[in-house]
């Protein structure tokens, strides 16, 4: 299994964790609330915490492709989601 942990720093994390469970729900599997989120993807699972300070996001995969796509999936959603934010990308580690 492969992971990696992702922050994004906002003040709107929740609105943003919101925005991207509602969205992915139309395809996959999902649930979220209070500030908490897990979005099951074909490809890997993430799961999602927002504060007043910043969007944390944990993903899993079966390998590292499918890791990576999923990393790039939050990313591209987020990105657009967060059009107004200064800085639109997520500080991804191993």
């Amino acid at each position: 299994m492969f992971q990696s942990t992702g922050r994004f720093e906002t003040e709107h994390g929740v609105k943003y964790l919101t925005q991207l469970c509602k969205h992915f729900a139309h395809k996959i599997e999902v649930t979220h609330g209070d500030g908490h989120g897990e979005c099951h993807f074909p490809f890997g699972h993430a799961v999602m915490d927002a504060d007043a300070t910043a969007l944390t996001i944990a993903v899993d995969a079966p390998d590292a492709d499918q890791l990576a796509r999923t990393k790039a999936v939050i990313d591209d959603h987020l990105a657009r989601f967060a059009f107004r934010e200064p800085e639109r990308t997520i500080q991804w580690s191993a």
